[in-house]
């Protein structure tokens, strides 16, 4: 059984006890169950991040893509299921508590600050400690483009640009887990086989990252992507939606969709990005009344 502890808590140290092992996972969501008001989104949601990995999570506009890193940043809380940060049971955490040990979201969108230029956007990471030269020199070393627009507003940035900084400025704070709410969308093919590129190298330097796409990028396969070594399972899974009496049941109902449970094995020094589809649960029709 995991542990349960509060956030930030430290575990008492003493001379005789022995140094724990390496957490399995860095993230893990059990049998997550979540929606809004009387409609669940999640049906039953496991997944597993392995350190020095890159997880994607696939699926269309409503499949619950979001509202899976909403649960996972603390940001909504489940109705059901238990969530998981270095193997200790964090269910109830606030955002930032979550932030403390190490989690970092870049929502769809970039949450840059388009007022401010790409310095002062990364000047906003020194409440780490880190001093601005160091965020500078690391973030144009990972984005050399970045460095010709130092002085630039980052809402003049183009697409591209601003989801560079969007990353310079989360791998400033040193997490441990990234998340990446559709980090493609709306780019050049070309800039998102960059960003990936950039997201692969991140993974190898011990940052474990969960994106969200709403399909597969070629970097994705590419056998020049850095490996990264990790061992576990990732799967994600969930049954179909409960139909309303008197309605006839929903498509996947009546046929096993066919990435409804799904687990993919990993081994040691496996491909360094694995793809899970979440399909969106279409709603049984409703049936027509008789009469006005």
């Amino acid at each position: 059984m995991p542990s349960e502890m509060s956030v930030g808590e430290e575990r008492p140290s003493t001379a005789a006890s022995e140094p724990e092992a390496a957490p399995e996972y860095v993230l893990e969501l059990r049998d997550i169950r979540a929606g809004y008001t009387e409609i669940e989104i999640l049906h039953g949601v496991s997944l597993a991040i392995p350190p020095r990995s890159v997880v994607g999570v696939l699926g269309p506009n409503g499949a619950g893509k979001t509202t899976m890193l909403r649960v996972a940043a603390g940001l909504h809380q489940p109705t059901h299921g238990d969530l998981l940060v270095a193997g200790r049971r964090v269910n109830g955490a606030s955002p930032d508590e979550l932030a403390r040990r190490g989690l970092c979201t870049i929502p769809e969108g970039r949450g840059i600050f388009p007022n401010l230029t790409v310095r002062e956007n990364l000047w906003m990471a020194t409440y780490r400690g880190m001093k601005r030269g160091e965020i500078e020199d690391a973030t144009y070393e990972r984005f050399p483009r970045l460095a010709d627009r130092r002085h630039q507003r980052a809402g003049t940035l183009s697409g591209g640009e601003q989801q560079m900084l969007s990353i310079a400025r989360a791998i400033t704070t040193n997490p441990a887990l990234l998340l990446l709410d559709e980090l493609s969308m709306g780019l050049a093919p070309l800039i998102v086989e960059q960003l990936y590129e950039a997201v692969h190298q991140i993974a190898k330097d011990g940052v474990s990252v969960l994106v969200v796409e709403q399909s597969p990028r070629p970097s994705s396969a590419s056998p020049t992507s850095p490996p990264s070594s990790w061992a576990g399972s990732c799967g994600c899974r969930g049954p179909p939606p409960r139909s309303r009496p008197g309605s006839r049941p929903p498509t996947s109902a009546r046929r096993p969709p066919a990435c409804a449970e799904r687990t993919v094995p990993l081994t040691t020094a496996t491909s360094a990005t694995v793809w899970v589809r979440l399909r969106r649960r279409r709603a049984a029709a409703p049936s027509r009344r008789d009469g006005p």
